[in-house]
């Protein structure tokens, strides 16, 4: 038999037995602490890139919205030519 046959399921998935309340407090404050390392990490832009990203934003919601308009009136006047409004 192999060793990793041998060992128990818990043992196996590198939980530790005893009391679910403590295991459950233990999970939640390794979550918190990984959720905090990671937040770390985060590279926040500058002024500059921030207003350049809202502005980028701004024009692509604005083509799209137009895009989307030009679309529906093309729609509308094709449906209203097909059932004759």
């Amino acid at each position: 038999m192999s060793q990793l046959g041998a060992q128990p399921t818990n043992a196996r998935r590198g939980q530790k037995g005893g009391n679910p309340i403590s295991r459950l407090f233990g999970s939640v404050g390794l979550f918190i602490a990984q959720v905090i390392d990671e937040l770390r990490k985060v590279v926040r832009p500058t002024r500059s890139e921030l207003i350049n990203y809202t502005l980028v934003l701004i024009v692509f919601v604005v083509v799209m919205i137009a895009y989307i308009s030009g679309l529906d009136a093309v729609f509308t006047r094709a449906v209203l030519w097909v059932f004759g409004g």
